[in-house]
């Protein structure tokens, strides 16, 4: 077989039923249903080769990742729950991640849920390496779309090959192409990002407008706060400031799907009188909603007003991709315990 690496099987997955503009309008249900999980693994692999077969699922489950991620970027918080199978408000797949390394897109994490696994377990039987590539290509795309550059989710353990969980870890391509990292060289070849965005984006601007589209209040596309979906960020732009703009949002009733709240620090200075008191004000606002509040960016100069608050159990990040990634892994795990 030829190798397709680095283009879209767009014409190849079109012929098997798998067209990938009609996926991202009705064919959710491949990311969650383990018959339908086993099914497609089975049919790509016998039609495409295990070569292709997991550049499909890669594409298809970063298409699927990218165009959540922006739905939930451009949406923000509505005054209604988003539609159900369209517009989530969190990942689909439940996505456990970690920070790796302080100061970069790198972060490792885990599929808790290990639905692609199994199915697969189920419908190949014992495999010799990691399986869940539709998985890895909807992490791909999600936390692409989540930090606004491209990344890839590479898969280091798989339970369909025996191992305890389904871990991942996550670089930006240039860090995976200097390490040389065989599967993610292989992972980078069936990912052409730039024409897979572009895919996502016309899906997006073919959608007819939402209804709720001119509404008043607070409005999550503005420069003061960032929404992605239970995640939140605020910069601290000054005590007036940002506590007026976290009062706002209080007000507003879709923050109530805001689960984490980042305060970024970066580049501010955080006196020892008023932008003390203002930043516990933000604190306590942002718990009184019943969400969790996390630090990031913390300058030397304000280290010991943070370190003066009185919070027992304050989180506080030295970089901001850190606590958007912490910020996710609390809002997914309060999901799974609810």
């Amino acid at each position: 077989m030829t190798r397709r690496g680095n283009r879209i099987l767009a014409q190849e997955l079109t012929l098997l039923g798998l067209d990938l503009q009609t996926t991202l309008e009705d064919e959710p249900r491949f990311l969650l249903d383990p018959s339908f999980l086993g099914a497609i693994h089975s049919e790509l692999r016998e039609q495409l080769g295990p070569r292709d077969a997991r550049a499909a699922l890669l594409q298809l489950g970063y298409l699927h990742g990218l165009r959540d991620a922006w739905e939930v970027v451009m949406k923000g918080m509505g005054p209604t729950p988003p539609t159900v199978g369209l517009s989530p408000s969190a990942p689909r797949l439940a996505i456990k991640v970690e920070p790796r390394r302080s100061g970069s897109l790198e972060v490792g994490g885990s599929w808790p849920e290990r639905l692609e696994a199994e199915a697969v377990a189920t419908g190949l039987g014992a495999v010799a390496g990691p399986s869940c590539h539709l998985s890895a290509g909807y992490t791909s795309g999600w936390l692409s779309g989540v930090f606004d550059s491209e990344v890839l989710a590479v898969e280091t353990t798989c339970c369909a090959a025996g191992a305890a969980s389904c871990r991942f870890e996550v670089r930006e391509p240039r860090a995976w192409l200097s390490s040389g990292h065989g599967p993610a060289l292989a992972g980078l070849e069936g990912l052409p990002f730039q024409d897979l965005r572009e895919i996502v984006a016309q899906h997006i601007e073919q959608r007819p407008p939402a209804e709720d589209s001119a509404r008043e209040g607070f409005e999550a596309g503005s420069a003061v706060v960032h929404v992605w979906g239970p995640v939140m960020v605020v910069p601290f732009s000054g005590p007036d400031e940002s506590l007026r703009a976290v009062e706002l949002i209080g007000r507003d009733p879709g923050a109530r799907q805001v689960r984490v709240v980042v305060v970024d620090l970066s580049g501010a200075i955080v006196d020892e009188g008023f932008g003390a008191a203002a930043l516990e004000q933000i604190l306590d606002a942002i718990e009184s909603w019943g969400a969790e509040p996390l630090l990031s960016g913390v300058s030397p100069l304000s280290e010991r007003v943070v370190a003066d608050l009185e919070r027992a159990h304050l989180v506080i990040h030295k970089d901001l991709p850190e606590a958007i990634a912490a910020g996710f892994q609390i809002a997914e795990a309060q999901r799974l315990a609810s």
